[in-house]
C-alpha cells in the first residue's frame, strides 16, 4: 500500500480510516505487550499502536511483531492500520494529531538506522550537542522539529517574495556564477580554468555588475534569489555562501524602490504572520544614527540615546577631554535613568562597563551619578559648577540618574559605543521580545577615508550614484540600508549610468586609467550604450529568517553551513584535490599537509 497520509495530518475527522502511513521511528515503548511508536516525518509525528489483543480477524499478528521486532530508533518503516480514537485520558493537546491514533495492521522495516550520534526528538534547552556535531551530521539535524520549521519558513518567505514580485511585473533571471574577479568588495572565491590555463573565474559576491547591464538590456524590473559567495572571516550572521534577494528597477528614484520594498515586507509578513506590517517605515540619517545609537543599524526598540556634550565641556580644565577635542574629536553621554537602572547598576557594574568599554575599542569610559541634586564622580573636581550644571541639564539627568559619558575620535567612538549602548541594554533587560522595528539608514556618505592609509573607499560601493559633485569636500550618495532590530537586511541605492561619471568616481577611488579598463572597461563601455536611470536593493534571505525566527546565528537556518570557520564537517570541504587535477589545471599548490578538520572543533565565535 503506498502512503495515503502524512504524520502530521490525520485528525478525529479521519476516525476509521484505512490508511498507509510511512517515516521514521522516533520513540517506542512496551506497555503490557501493546508497542506505541511515535511515527515522524517533516509534517508531524503520529501515534501507532500494535495491540495483538485488538486485531481484526485473519491478521497475522506473529508476522507483525516479528517485522516491528526489528524496529530501532530512526529507522524507517510503513505500516498499514485503522484510525481510532486514543483512550480517553491519554491525549496530548500539544500535538496536532494527539486526539488520535493508528492501530496497526501491517508492518515492513523499509531501512535500518545505525545508532545515532545525538537524540533526535525534541530536546530541552541545554540538551543539544555541540554546534560542530550538529553540523558534522547536519542530514540527521535536520529532522529535529526546530530545524523542519526553519526550513519551511524559509521557504514559505521566499515564495511569498516570489509571488509579489511576480505581481509587480518582475522577471526572475539567473546571472552567472562564473565570472571576472574585479578588486572592489571582499576577497573572491577564485576557480581556475582548465580550457585557459593560467586564468580564472571568481564566484559572484553580488550580481551587481549584471543586474546594471539587464537594465540596459530593457528588462526594467529584475528579480533573484541569488547565491553569493565571499571570502571573509565567519561569524554569527556571515557565511562563505550566501543567499540573498537580488532586485533592480529602471527609471526610478529612492523613494520607488522603498516603496517597492515597503510593500514587499508587508505582503511576506501578511503570508507569515496574517498581520498588517505597519508601512511606511521610519528614516534616520546616516550621521543621525550614528549619533544618537552609535551605529548605522541601530536597534531602535529600545532608547539609551546618546547627547552631545561636546560644546558643554569643551571649556573645561580636564585635559583628557582637551586633548580629545583639540584633535578633533567628541564628548558624548548616555543617561541611565533611576527608574530603569536603579539599584542595578552599582560601583561593581560601573567598573565591569569600564573594562568592557576598552574591549570594545574606548579609550575609555567617564561616569557621573546624580545625588541630591549634584553630579557626583571621581573625575567632578576637574569641572566647574557652571559646566556640571549643564552637563546635568544637557542629559536631562535626575535623582539617581547614571550619566556615561564617551570621548574620542568621531566614528570609532560613537561604533564603540554602541556596542556599549547594546551591552548595557541587554544587560538590563531593555530588549523587547517580539517587537520588530524597522527603518530606513540614508543621507549616507559617498566614500569612506582609510583611517590607515588616508585614501578613499566607497562607503556601499563605487556604482552608488553621488548626489553632488565629486570635488566638494562632502560627497553624499543615493544609497541607503534597510534595517531591522539592529542588523542590516539589506543595502540599496541609485546607480552611476553615465560612463564618464563611473570613470570620475573610479578616480577618486584611485584607480587609474590602466586599471579602469582592464578591471572595468566592459562594464564602463556598457554604461555608454543608453544606461536608462536605474537602482536597486539586496536583502539577505538567511539574515531576515534568523532575525524574524529569534536565532542566535544564521547557520540555524541553512540547510548545510560552514562551521566558525568555514569549513564543512559534513563532507570534509575544503579539502585538497588529486595531483592529477592541479597538473591539468597547471597548478601547483605551495600548502603542507592535509587540513585537519579536527582542530576546527569547538572554537569560540568570532
Amino acid at each position: 500500500m503506498r502512503r495515503t497520509n502524512t504524520c502530521g495530518e490525520l485528525r478525529v475527522s479521519d476516525i476509521g480510516k484505512k490508511v498507509c502511513l510511512q517515516g521514521w521511528v522516533r520513540f517506542s515503548r512496551d506497555h503490557g505487550g501493546v508497542q506505541f511508536i511515535d511515527l515522524a516525518d517533516r509534517y508531524g509525528i503520529t501515534q501507532v499502536v500494535f495491540d495483538p489483543q485488538d486485531l481484526p480477524a485473519g491478521t497475522d499478528a506473529k508476522k507483525i511483531a516479528d517485522v516491528m521486532n526489528t524496529f530501532t530508533r530512526e529507522c524507517v518503516i510503513s505500516i498499514d492500520g485503522t484510525v481510532r480514537n486514543r483512550v480517553e485520558g491519554t491525549e496530548d493537546a500539544r500535538n496536532p494529531t494527539g486526539q488520535i491514533e493508528v492501530l496497526i495492521t501491517g508492518a515492513e522495516l523499509l531501512n535500518t538506522c545505525a545508532i545515532p550520534p545525538f537524540e533526535i526528538g525534541d530536546q530541552k534547552e541545554g540538551v543539544l550537542p555541540n554546534e560542530d556535531t550538529r553540523l558534522k551530521y547536519r542530514y540527521l539535524d535536520l529532522r529535529r522539529t526546530e530545524m523542519i520549521q526553519s526550513m519551511v519558513f524559509r521557504s514559505k518567505l521566499v515564495h511569498l517574495a516570489r509571488q509579489y514580485l511576480e505581481q509587480n511585473g518582475f522577471l526572475e533571471i539567473e546571472t552567472p556564477i562564473l565570472g571576472r574577479s574585479t578588486p572592489e568588495g571582499a576577497r573572491d572565491y577564485i576557480v581556475p580554468s582548465r580550457v585557459h590555463p593560467g586564468t580564472f573565474y571568481a564566484l559572484p559576491q553580488s550580481p551587481q555588475q549584471f543586474k546594471q547591464m539587464l537594465m540596459v538590456a530593457s528588462m526594467d524590473r529584475y528579480y533573484q534569489v541569488a547565491r553569493c559567495f565571499r571570502d571573509e572571516d565567519s561569524r554569527k550572521d556571515r557565511q562563505p555562501e550566501f543567499t540573498q534577494l537580488d532586485l533592480e528597477m529602471s527609471f526610478v528614484d529612492m523613494k520607488d524602490i522603498q516603496d517597492m520594498m515597503e510593500g514587499l515586507m508587508a505582503y511576506i509578513w501578511k503570508g507569515l504572520y496574517d498581520e498588517e506590517l505597519k508601512t511606511p517605515f521610519p528614516h534616520i540619517g546616516y550621521r543621525d544614527a550614528m549619533e544618537r545609537f552609535g551605529s548605522d543599524k541601530p536597534d531602535m526598540r529600545y532608547g539609551l540615546e546618546f547627547v552631545k556634550l561636546t560644546e558643554v565641556v569643551k571649556d573645561a580644565p580636564y585635559k583628557i577631554f582637551q586633548n580629545i577635542l583639540a584633535n578633533g574629536g567628541i564628548v558624548a553621554g548616555i543617561n541611565l535613568k533611576a527608574d530603569i537602572a536603579g539599584d542595578k547598576v552599582g560601583r561593581n557594574d560601573v567598573d565591569r562597563y569600564i573594562a568592557y568599554a576598552k574591549k570594545v575599542g574606548l579609550g575609555g569610559l567617564t561616569w557621573m551619578r546624580c545625588v541630591n541634586g549634584q553630579l557626583e564622580s571621581n573625575i567632578v573636581k576637574y569641572f566647574t559648577p557652571e559646566i556640571l550644571e549643564n552637563i546635568k541639564k544637557t542629559m536631562g539627568a535626575e535623582e539617581g540618574d547614571l550619566i556615561f559619558i564617551i570621548a574620542g575620535p568621531w566614528k570609532a567612538t560613537y561604533e564603540s559605543g554602541g556596542f556599549l549602548r547594546k551591552k548595557i541594554a541587554e544587560d538590563l533587560g531593555l530588549v523587547p521580545d517580539n517587537v520588530f522595528q524597522f527603518f530606513w539608514m540614508d543621507d549616507c556618505p559617498m566614500f569612506e577615508i582609510d583611517p590607515v592609509s588616508g585614501k578613499y573607499d566607497a562607503f556601499h560601493h563605487p556604482f552608488v550614484l553621488p548626489t553632488n559633485d565629486l570635488n566638494d569636500e562632502y560627497v553624499g550618495g543615493a544609497c541607503f540600508d534597510l534595517c531591522l532590530n539592529g542588523n542590516e537586511l539589506g543595502s540599496g541605492s541609485l546607480r552611476i549610468h553615465n560612463a564618464e561619471k563611473q570613470i570620475e568616481v573610479f578616480h577618486k577611488l584611485g584607480l587609474d586609467d590602466e586599471r579602469i579598463e582592464r578591471n572595468f572597461g566592459y562594464f564602463v563601455e556598457m554604461l555608454s550604450y543608453g544606461a536608462p536611470p536605474h537602482g536597486g536593493i539586496a536583502i539577505g534571505i538567511d539574515r531576515i529568517c534568523a532575525i524574524l525566527l529569534n536565532k542566535d546565528s544564521i547557520r540555524d537556518v541553512i540547510a548545510f553551513p560552514k562551521n566558525k570557520r568555514a569549513v564543512s564537517l559534513l563532507d570534509g570541504s575544503p579539502s585538497k584535490v588529486d595531483d592529477d587535477k592541479l597538473e591539468e589545471l597547471q597548478i601547483i599548490s605551495l600548502a603542507g599537509e592535509d587540513l585537519d578538520l579536527s582542530e576546527y572543533e569547538d572554537l569560540p565565535e568570532e
